[in-house]
């Protein structure tokens, strides 16, 4: 599996040291890889990404037959980084009734009355589920963190102060705190940082404002916040340094290549799933024989032969 060989390279270190000045947006993988040229790399990638759907279909189907665990993925990143056909591409096929996507935008009113964590919480995924959120409390940490304003809609109490480094200190601390309660109880949590460079975000701004059928994913509010990329790049080491776990870890996929960035984190998230202890449910031998005598009887009503018989699972 292709994450098997570079997945040092893509988590974050867990003890605050991360500096994504180490990880470059425009890496495209394994020798192996960067010895394809353009075609022959996309080809490989999509004949990945094909055949590694099949594995996430059956692993979802698996862990919502066991309904012990939970996978919470996070997808958070710049403008025109590719979180949208990320998730599109990475989850078509899966069983919808198992999957649930999120996305967070400006918060209403009703939410700005509640913690800022609040509307995320109501969103997470039962046992047996996928939940996926494009964008989320994390927004808290890195879009209020380069606007501060922001920061006096939510009416908040006077200490920590609002804006200072105690303040932030608490909202890490708050998320971490958080997702290893959610850890501990159940849901699986896996982080996604699609890191683009700047230079791409300019070439897919671009190509969105000179082809129509594009224009509707287009902001001026995007250039506004391509002012500030060194602002969000700042706000993104600082979050990811202090919020990368041992019980929820960050990934950060290079993102200039939309077809490996894909690859990668269908990788992540089979790997994270195959490494949970599931399995389909085993019926008890009493059941089983009941489960004979149900067989038996609608092979008779309806003229099959009678072969097989009813066999437990093995997990």
């Amino acid at each position: 599996m292709l994450y098997t060989e570079i997945a040092k390279a893509l988590l974050a270190p867990t003890d605050g040291t991360f500096r994504l000045e180490n990880h470059d947006p425009a890496w495209t993988g394994t020798k192996e890889l960067q010895a394809l040229d353009g075609k022959q790399l996309k080809k490989r990638l999509k004949d990945y990404l094909e055949e590694q759907r099949e594995h996430l279909i059956d692993a979802q189907e698996e862990l919502y037959a066991d309904n012990r665990y939970a996978l919470l993925v996070i997808f958070q990143a710049m403008d025109a980084a590719g979180k949208d056909s990320t998730i599109e591409h990475v989850m078509s096929g899966v069983n919808p009734q198992g999957c649930q996507v999120f996305s967070f935008k400006k918060p209403s009113e009703e939410e700005l009355d509640h913690n800022f964590m609040w509307r995320c919480w109501r969103a997470l995924p039962e046992r047996g589920r996928i939940g996926i959120f494009n964008r989320s409390y994390y927004e808290e940490t890195l879009v209020v963190r380069v606007q501060p304003e922001l920061l006096e809609y939510q009416r908040l109490p006077a200490t920590p102060a609002p804006g200072t480094d105690e303040f932030w200190q608490a909202r890490y601390e708050d998320i971490n705190a958080f997702e290893r309660h959610m850890s501990r109880n159940g849901t699986v949590i896996v982080k996604f940082f699609l890191n683009v460079s700047k230079e791409q975000q300019a070439e897919r701004f671009i190509k969105r404002l000179t082809h129509p059928d594009k224009h509707w994913k287009f902001s001026m509010d995007d250039l506004e916040k391509r002012t500030q990329w060194d602002d969000y790049q700042a706000a993104y080491q600082e979050t990811i340094a202090h919020t990368s776990t041992p019980w929820a870890p960050w990934y950060v996929i290079p993102a200039d290549n939309k077809w490996l960035m894909r690859g990668l984190v269908l990788s992540v998230i089979c790997e994270t799933i195959g490494s949970l202890d599931i399995g389909f449910p085993k019926v008890p031998p009493a059941q089983m024989k009941l489960f004979n005598q149900a067989l038996k009887t609608l092979k008779a009503e309806t003229g099959a032969p009678e072969k097989k018989t009813v066999r437990s699972r093995k997990k």
